[in-house]
């Protein structure tokens, strides 16, 4: 169940004062607008009059005319005035927030400022470089870095590893065997043993003995 007991909010001679031009504001716009229907009332009468030859009565209604155009001119001005000054409530009450605020924020850096001591936060930052310099200290003894030596031979058995597995990765050629029938076609007559002599003409027959000797056939 909701609180039935709601604390109104303070109204303050600033709430009052923009609540009065407000209303000033409404009610002469709602007078602008009944001088602007009295002027158009009083042309269109002029102008009829003028059409029936009524020159004294459409000379009046003109006055007349004159009369609230004059009268319209001092609203507007009066409507101008109300606008502005709202406008400048508005902006002195934004100042104003503004203010306030940047006030409750130096009362709050203040207030936190008075709970640090400057003492408390240059033994801080002593502890702390000291704190991290042990432990550099401690890692240098724990794991010394590698000398200019060591890094080149590291960086050799990299690339060496590297090279291997791009070794490793190549594809292997394929070792194509010929079908049999191929083999068979491809089989050629064996190389002779034995080579021809050239020799003197055959007395017998009068063929070289060298042709008689490639006539033969060979030994295999």
């Amino acid at each position: 169940m909701g609180n039935i007991f709601v604390k109104k909010p303070k109204i303050t001679d600033v709430d009052r004062a923009i609540l009065s031009l407000k209303t000033q504001r409404r009610k002469l716009g709602q007078y602008q607008q009944q001088l602007e229907a009295v002027i158009e009332a009083e042309k269109q009468a002029a102008r009829h009059l003028v059409r029936e030859k009524k020159k004294e009565r459409a000379l009046l209604a003109l006055k007349k005319k004159k009369a609230q155009e004059e009268l319209l001119q001092k609203v507007d001005a009066w409507l101008l005035n109300v606008e502005q000054q709202l406008a400048d409530i508005e902006l002195a009450s934004k100042q104003k927030a503004v203010f306030d605020s940047l006030k409750a924020g130096n009362s709050a850096i203040k207030a936190i400022q008075s709970e640090i001591n400057l003492d408390d936060v240059q033994k801080l930052m002593d502890d702390s470089a000291e704190a991290k310099a042990y432990q550099d200290e401690i890692n240098a003894i724990l794991g010394e870095q590698l000398t200019a030596e060591d890094e080149e031979e590291v960086l050799a058995e990299f690339e060496n590893l590297e090279a291997q597995l791009i070794i490793q990765d190549l594809p292997e050629a394929p070792a194509q065997v010929l079908p049999q029938q191929e083999q068979e076609e491809l089989d050629l007559p064996d190389v002779p043993t034995k080579a021809p002599i050239a020799s003197d003409v055959s007395a017998e027959s009068g063929v070289p003995e060298g042709r008689k000797v490639m006539e033969e056939p060979l030994v295999a």
